[in-house]
This record gives structure tokens, C-alpha cells and sequence, in this order.
């Protein structure tokens, strides 16, 4: 068994000979690299499926109880100073990189059809195995700087995925803002992880802990520099993993290609904050004000996130900011105390939202025929809607990964967000009825994405198709128009007087260029023609989903735990609080099955509310509307009704708008930091190098006139020499007579 543990640190190696090998290849002997090119792509499924069997063997032995590793060797060594890496294989570095092995084998295996027609498809696989060693590399670090070095390599392998298509202004522009925005927490990591050495003298987790608890308990440091440091270090967890205020860049993460999007933004990357305030929790659990201010940033990002996601058209984006509430949740756990129930969450949610992603993916892939390749128009729900007609399977395994992060029983979500709703209860009454709320949020743009994007009536029109034939050009949208674009967008809004209400008077159909460019064509394929059609992904691109449904059904039942003998199934607890372990506090408590009712009940219910609003807004009864009096008299308008508009136009506009947090940032940090710029180099040139040239000047003119003073005889020389010296004689005596 210790044999196993020794030769753990292979984990984080085994992707980094297909990345060096890609390189060298198209470095040196290009021609065959790419004839070979789909060898790499199994190269790459392959060394990433032995380190999950090695992963996998880990999590086993953690699971029977078996002791924590720490295999350690010295880099530097220098007087009083010691620096050693290593490996730290405990239960939380099991989880991540279970995560991280499994849910990257199918991105790979996705990835090899969905990028199979890119021209940088060898450096997509490149990038994305330097990644998973990387992200691996992090969570079996067995220091601080250790982390910190992984931390960066994985900031590093985020830009280049997120700006993979950098030939496209937009991604360019996404990577950049990631990777700025990520710096500000680096920074603050940086220098957390300085603060600590300076108190500590170590970067070793076990002696962080144990100095820190003994001179806090001891009053032996400050305890505003410790919890200075802590906060910090909470810093880089927030911008990693997209909580506010550092989560705009997540949204615009989405110009990356759809993998990108379920690896990095559902279970690894943004998952790097969540384990860095796991793996320091028992340092940030003795300081109270950190865990405050942990637990403050999760639930506000927890309601931000939901906020921002109910109006948004393009399905990645929307996606996106489910993401950002629902690490929101696991933020406020851990800040509330709940370790066991953040990770359980991490685990579901990152199964589901995988499967979400990719599912996306999918159907983006069913749309460029029609739309042709345009992100605008291929993640635009607006343009979608019947899909389920011509996707059959994306359509199922998208509605189950979308009830479980409603919260729906029995499947994987439904376990672990109930578990941190009912532990939010004992903590602070205002935060659970906030955490409730978002639950029915979530419930509600969940079901919208779905609806939107299978539900009703296909918005593109085929008039020699059957299904489509009869089927209305109108669509209507609740949140109506934020531009005039919107008629081309196929939404039923008005824009009179330049304001935006739900319904109007007025219809629009979908301007006929855009018609045209969406009827029945086809294309030369495989020696034959095929119609272009939304349909259904390749089976490499299937299997992945239906891969990742099996683990949205059955991975919470690793988490189940009642008391009296009923069901036992509690292998999370004995996961994560193995005997003797020195890292966690014990949180396994059981569960009865009145509490657990209690709770499932109240919870469950706010999210059948949810789906229920979602389906009187956007379900099928609306698409079916082509009375346009019958609409009329549903939506007359009455001073209530008007007041009421009016509150959903906030409502649309502050989500729609993001928050208007990032208008608020390109404002004061963009704009303001240029004007700044402007001012102090204004000053830089009229008054510093004005002083400068100034003295320049005038000594120069001071010599032109000195100059001429001289005529060149001594005697003249002598007689001011004297005459300069009887002054000066004549004003010492003078002094000394006084």
C-alpha cells in the first residue's frame, strides 16, 4: 500500500509527454505530426485513464480508512532556510483529482469529434494535457509555494484555452481579461503566502496549521496581520474561482471552444479556488473574521450569479453564471463550516455541469448547419427552441443534468445543495432564506435554458419541412428587447418611446436575408447530399453524456446518511474523516429521516415553484400563441400591471446588463485609470521635466552672460579678484566691530 503512495507523484506527469511530444513534433517533422494527429488524441485518453486508475486506487485506500502520505525532497537549502516539494495524498487531493481524471477523459473523448475539423486541433490536445498536469500537479502540492507554482501554470493554460480561436477579437479580448482579473487575486495570494512565512517560518500545510492555531490560542501574533494574511489568501480563491467581486471574467471565459468550457469553467479550474480554501480550512477555521468574510462573499455571489443568469440568450453564458452561484453555495459552506457538505457539492455539481456544458456543446453543434458557425447565432436560445425533435438523446441527458441542479430527487444535486440549505439554517437565518431563494432561481433559468432551447416550435423556419411547416415565425420572449437588433433575433418585444416591455402590440418576423440563408439547403458530403437540419452529435460526442448521466444519477448516493440502520451509504464521511486524520475537524453526524423530510420538503418544493414559473413563461402554451388578440387581452395593461412591467424591466435590465458591475469597472478602472495616466503624465512632462529643462535653461543663459565678462587680461582678473576681497574683508571686520 505505501508502495502505491510512493510513486504517487507519476500522477501529475503522466499528460506531459503528449504536450512535449506535440511541440517537439510540429516543431521538427510537422508533416507527419499531423498525419498522425489522432494518435495523439488516444495518447492523450490513454495516460490520462492510468492516472485515474491511479487516482482511483488512492480514493479506495482513503475510503477503507487508510493513513494520509506525504512523500517529501529537499530543493534548496540555504542556512536557516529549507524549501522541499513533494506529494500530499489525503482525501481531499483524492477527490480533486478523481474530478479532475475522470471528467477529462471525457472532455478528451468529446473533444477529438467537436474539434475535428479545427485547424488547431494537435494544439488543442496539447494545451489541454498541459493543463490536466497542471490542475493535477496542484492538488497533490504539498506546500504553499508548491501550489502557488501550479497556480500560475494553470492561470497560464486558462488563457491559452479561453483565447484557443485568438484569430477572433472577441476570445483575445476574454483571455486577456481573464488572465488580467486573475492577477489581482495572484497577487493577493502572493502575498498572503509571504505573510504566512514571515509568522510561520514554514510553507509546509501541518506546520502552518499547528503554528498558527498555538500563537493565536497564545496570543503570540497580531491577530489583524494573521487575519490580513488569511484574507489574502482568500483572495486567489476568489478570482480563480469567479466569486464576486472578481467573477466577470467567467462569462466572457465562454468564447473559448465548448470543452474548454466543461473542463476549466465546471470542474477544475474554477474548482482550484474552492480546494485552496479547503486545503487551508483548518488555518482559516481559527480565524473567525476570514470564515466571516468567506461565507459573506458566497452568499452574495450565490444570488449575484442566479440574478445574472435569468436573462441571458447565449447558452454558454448562461451556463456560465449558474457556475459562479452554485460555487457560491460550496464558498458558503466552507465559510459557514460545513467541509463536508462543499465537497460533496464540488463533486455534483462539477458531474452535472459537465454534462451541461457538453450538452451544449451538442447543441451548438446541431445548430452551425443552419446558422453556419457564428456564436451569436449558434448560442443564441433565442434562435433554438424544438429541438427535441432532432436530439433526441442531448434533449434527455440535458433535462436531467438540468433537474439535478434544480435540485430535483433522487439525483446528484438534490443531496448535497439540500445538505448546505439545512446547514446554512443553524448559521444564519438570512443567509439560508437567501440560499433558498437562489434554489428557486436556479430552478427557474435552469428550466428556461431548457425550455428556450427544446421546447415549442423550432424559431428557424423550414417551409418544406413537415414538423415546421405550420409552425409560427413569432417567438416571444418574457425579457423582451434591450436593441433594435432584437427583430432580427426573432423576439416579440416593443421599442416605442425607447423603452422595453414584455409584450406589444407590434409583431416582427425574421427579416427575410436571414430566412433565406435558414431554408432547406444542402450540402456534398460522403457522396451523397444531406439536409441541413439540426441532428443529433456523433456517437464520440454522445457517449461522454451518457457517460456523465450515469454519474448525475448515482454519484450522490456516496453522501447519502441516515441513522437506525436504514440506509448506510455514508462513504463520503468515512472519505473525507479518515482515522487520524490531522487536517479536518469530524463532521460526520447522522441524519434522521424526519429532519432529512423536513428540510427535502421545503427545498424541493421551492424548486417545483421554480420549473413551474418557468414553464407559464416559456413553455410550449406560449409558443403556440399565434392570436395575436388573444395575447392582447392576456397581457392588458393595468396600473398594476404597468407597475409590474416595470419591475421585470429593472429586473431584465440589471441581469442583461451584468449587474452593471462590469460598466461600473471599465468606468472607474479602464477609463479612470487612463485619465490618471493622462494627469500624471501631464505632470510628468510640464512639471517634473519642467524643472529639469528650467534648470537647463537658465544656466545656460546664466554662462551667456558670464561670458561676456571676461576680456581676457589678468589685470582686469586681479582687480576684481581684490576687489571682491576688500568686500568681503570689510563686511568681516563690520561684524566682528558689532
Amino acid at each position: 500500500m505505501e508502495h502505491t503512495y510512493q510513486y504517487a507523484w507519476i500522477i501529475p506527469f503522466l499528460p506531459i509527454p503528449v504536450t512535449m511530444s506535440i511541440g517537439f513534433g510540429l516543431l521538427l517533422v510537422p508533416t507527419a505530426t499531423k498525419k498522425f494527429r489522432r494518435m495523439w488524441a488516444f495518447l492523450s485518453v490513454f495516460l490520462l485513464s492510468i492516472a485515474m486508475l491511479i487516482s482511483a486506487n488512492l480514493s479506495i485506500q482513503q475510503i477503507n480508512g487508510s493513513f494520509i502520505y506525504q512523500y517529501l525532497w529537499s530543493w534548496t537549502i540555504n542556512n536557516n532556510f529549507s524549501l522541499e516539494f513533494g506529494h500530499l495524498i489525503d482525501p481531499l487531493a483524492s477527490i480533486m483529482s478523481m474530478l479532475i481524471t475522470t471528467i477529462g477523459i471525457m472532455v478528451l473523448i468529446y473533444s477529438d469529434n467537436y474539434m475535428s475539423h479545427d485547424q488547431g486541433y494537435l494544439r488543442f490536445f496539447a494545451y489541454m494535457s498541459f493543463f490536466n498536469a497542471s490542475m493535477l500537479g496542484l492538488v497533490t502540492s504539498s506546500n504553499l509555494i508548491q501550489i502557488y507554482i501550479f497556480w500560475e501554470l494553470v492561470g497560464m493554460c486558462s488563457y491559452l484555452l479561453i483565447g484557443f480561436w485568438f484569430t477572433r477579437p472577441s476570445a483575445a479580448s476574454a483571455c486577456q481579461k481573464a488572465f488580467v482579473t486573475n492577477r489581482v487575486g495572484d497577487f493577493g495570494l502572493l502575498l498572503g503566502i509571504l505573510g504566512l512565512y514571515w509568522i510561520t517560518g514554514s510553507f509546509e500545510f501541518r506546520d502552518l496549521f499547528e503554528i498558527v492555531t498555538n500563537l493565536i490560542h497564545n496570543n503570540g501574533v497580531n491577530s489583524l496581520f494573521t487575519t490580513l494574511c488569511a484574507s489574502l489568501l482568500f483572495l486567489g480563491a476568489v478570482a480563480k474561482s469567479a466569486q464576486f467581486p472578481l467573477h466577470i471574467w467567467l462569462p466572457d471565459a465562454m468564447e473559448g471552444p465548448t470543452p474548454i468550457s466543461a473542463l476549466i469553467h465546471a470542474a477544475t479550474m474554477v474548482a482550484a479556488g474552492i480546494f485552496l480554501v479547503a486545503r487551508l480550512f483548518p488555518l482559516f477555521i481559527v480565524i473567525p473574521y476570514t470564515m466571516n468574510l468567506i461565507s459573506l462573499v458566497g452568499v452574495i455571489t450565490v444570488l449575484l450569479g442566479a440574478t445574472l443568469a435569468l436573462a441571458q440568450r447565449d447558452i454558454k453564458r448562461s451556463l456560465a453564471y449558474s457556475t459562479m452561484s452554485q460555487l457560491g453555495y460550496i464558498m458558503l459552506a466552507l465559510g459557514i463550516g460545513s467541509y463536508r457538505a462543499a465537497l460533496f457539492h464540488l463533486i455534483t455539481h462539477a458531474y452535472s455541469k459537465a454534462l451541461l456544458f457538453l450538452g451544449s456543446g451538442s447543441i451548438i453543434h446541431s445548430m452551425e448547419p443552419i446558422v453556419g458557425y457564428s456564436p451569436d447565432k449558434s448560442q443564441n436560445m433565442v434562435l433554438m427552441g424544438g429541438l427535441r425533435r432532432y436530439v433526441p438523446i442531448t434533449k434527455t441527458t440535458f433535462l436531467l443534468g438540468t433537474l439535478s441542479l434544480c435540485g430535483i430527487p433522487p439525483l446528484a444535486c438534490f443531496w448535497s445543495k439540500d445538505e448546505i440549505l439545512s446547514d446554512s439554517w443553524l448559521y444564519s437565518p438570512i443567509f439560508a432564506i437567501i440560499a433558498y431563494f437562489t434554489a428557486g432561481l436556479t430552478a427557474f433559468y435552469m428550466f428556461r435554458i431548457y425550455l428556450l432551447t427544446f421546447d415549442g416550435y423550432l424559431h428557424v423556419h423550414f417551409p418544406n419541412y413537415s414538423s415546421t411547416k405550420n409552425s409560427s415565425f413569432y417567438s416571444i420572449s418574457l425579457w423582451g428587447k434591450e436593441a433594435p437588433e432584437a427583430v432580427n433575433r426573432n423576439v416579440f418585444v416593443s421599442t416605442k418611446n425607447n423603452k422595453i416591455s414584455f409584450f406589444s402590440k407590434d409583431t416582427y418576423k425574421i427579416g427575410d436575408n436571414v430566412i433565406n440563408k435558414m431554408r432547406n439547403f444542402s450540402t456534398y458530403y460522403g457522396n451523397k447530399y444531406t439536409s441541413m437540419y439540426p441532428h443529433e452529435s456523433d456517437n464520440t460526442m454522445l457517449f461522454p453524456l451518457l457517460v456523465l448521466v450515469l454519474f448525475t444519477l448515482f454519484v450522490g448516493t456516496i453522501g447519502i446518511r441516515f441513522d437506525r440502520g436504514i440506509i448506510d451509504f455514508d462513504i463520503l464521511s468515512k472519505w473525507l474523516i479518515p482515522v487520524g486524520n490531522p487536517f479536518h475537524q469530524n463532521l460526520n453526524y447522522p441524519m434522521d429521516w424526519y429532519e432529512f423530510f423536513i428540510n427535502a420538503i421545503l427545498s424541493v418544493s421551492i424548486a417545483l415553484f421554480g420549473l413551474f414559473i418557468a414553464y407559464i413563461l416559456y413553455g410550449s402554451v406560449y409558443s403556440s400563441f399565434q392570436n395575436l388578440d388573444l395575447i392582447n387581452s392576456f397581457v392588458k395593461m393595468s396600473p398594476k400591471r404597468i407597475l409590474l412591467d416595470q419591475i421585470k424591466n429593472m429586473i431584465y435590465n440589471w441581469s442583461y446588463n451584468r449587474g452593471y458591475i462590469d460598466i461600473f469597472y471599465t468606468k472607474v478602472f479602464i477609463v479612470g485609470i487612463r485619465k490618471l495616466a493622462k494627469q500624471i503624465q501631464f505632470f510628468d512632462r510640464r512639471v517634473i521635466d519642467g524643472i529639469t529643462n528650467g534648470v537647463g535653461i537658465t544656466s545656460f543663459f546664466i554662462g551667456e552672460v558670464i561670458k561676456y565678462m571676461g576680456g581676457g587680461r589678468i589685470s582686469s582678473y586681479l582687480f576684481l579678484y581684490l576687489s571682491y576681497i576688500s568686500i568681503l574683508v570689510f563686511i568681516f571686520c563690520r561684524n566682528n566691530e558689532m
